[in-house]
């Protein structure tokens, strides 16, 4: 992977169009040690970086279940 990577939008393949869903580009967790999170409604708003290795921890607590009552 290359510093000048550019992210690759994903969202869950359990979002329905409800409006409630957020993108991840998790391509650049190795090379820049964050995955981008935005609202996909808004794909040119503000994106939030979030440390690579606490958001691996955040979706290992939804997958589980830990996180059910938040």
């Amino acid at each position: 992977m290359t510093t000048d990577e550019s992210p690759r939008w994903f969202k869950s393949s359990y979002s329905s169009n409800g409006g409630d869903c957020i993108e991840v580009a998790a391509n650049l967790a190795t090379s820049h040690g964050v995955v981008p999170v935005r609202d996909s409604k808004n794909p040119t708003g503000p994106t939030l970086n979030v440390q690579a290795g606490a958001f691996a921890s955040f979706v290992a607590g939804i997958k589980a279940g830990t996180l059910d009552t938040v």
